[in-house]
């Protein structure tokens, strides 16, 4: 039987569970939250869901939607107002300020998450869950494809595909800080206690994914290096996965005097590590 809540009551109602899965999809993400835990820490019962929302991947798609809707909003109003200042002078720093600046200024704002906001948009980037992915590659490919032909413009010199890797990594590795619970004690830790306002906090992310965005292309030598290195490891890899192991045991005793062997890595690590990594992609690269 639905439940039938009018006025202040209901809107009190759906903020709550609202609050409570968003707190749930923090702490725990998509997979590990459930139905249960979020009408118990919402205080409602599940005819009060389904009766706002209709069902779990509903509520999550409201949740995401009444933050990164407006986000994003701003993100590209600001995109926009850099755009028409710039033109053809505009800089992956525009760039990456369009995509910071709103997202500190909203998580200043207690009306729409406050500090939690941060660690809302790290989980959304980071979580593994297919069903956040696809929401987020789905509801806001427009945006991603705006902002990722903004980059492209910025660094000409940099092959689409290429772009796209590096975006991946940098965002990636942003959302994961973010996603982090300790992100407000290793800004205060970092700044020596001194205050840092929103526009030397941008000016630092901005230097870091700036040199990583501008980083030059790897060489044949670096290429080189690293095909040796990962060779040496997929062969030791091997090797230990022989037929009881016997060879590999032996030449480790025998063969290397007082040099211990090199830890091995073997094909299924590898496999596991790219499909972790792919599990992991943000809109910005699915759309290159």
């Amino acid at each position: 039987m639905a439940v039938r809540t009018t006025g202040r009551h209901a809107g009190d109602t759906k903020s709550r569970i609202l609050d409570a899965a968003e707190t749930l999809f923090i702490e725990c993400g998509y997979e590990a939250m459930s139905l249960r835990q979020i009408t118990s820490r919402a205080e409602v019962n599940l005819a009060a869901v389904n009766y706002h929302f209709g069902s779990k991947e509903s509520l999550i798609h409201s949740m995401l939607s009444r933050r990164l809707d407006h986000l994003n909003q701003e993100r590209l109003k600001l995109l926009d107002r850099f755009d028409t200042m710039l033109g053809e002078r505009l800089t992956c720093e525009h760039v990456l300020g369009a995509m910071f600046i709103p997202a500190l200024r909203l998580s200043r704002d207690p009306r729409v998450g406050g500090k939690a906001f941060l660690r809302l948009l790290g989980r959304a980037y980071t979580d593994p869950s297919s069903f956040i992915r696809d929401f987020l590659n789905g509801h806001y490919a427009s945006v991603a494809v705006r902002f990722f032909d903004a980059f492209q413009r910025a660094l000409p010199h940099l092959p689409r595909e290429e772009l796209g890797w590096r975006l991946h990594f940098a965002i990636g590795a942003l959302s994961g800080v973010l996603a982090g619970t300790d992100t407000d004690s290793l800004i205060s830790e970092f700044s020596q206690g001194k205050s840092m306002n929103d526009l030397q906090l941008i000016a630092r992310l901005a230097s870091l994914m700036v040199a990583a965005l501008k980083a030059p292309l790897p060489d044949g030598t670096q290429l080189a290096a690293f095909a040796a290195v990962l060779g040496d490891a997929s062969d030791g890899g091997a090797e230990c996965a022989g037929d009881g192991g016997a060879e590999g045991t032996s030449a480790a005793h025998t063969g290397g005097g007082s040099e211990s062997p090199s830890p091995a890595v073997s094909e299924g690590e590898h496999r596991d590590g790219g499909m972790e990594a792919g599990s992991r992609q943000h809109a910005f690269h699915r759309t290159a």
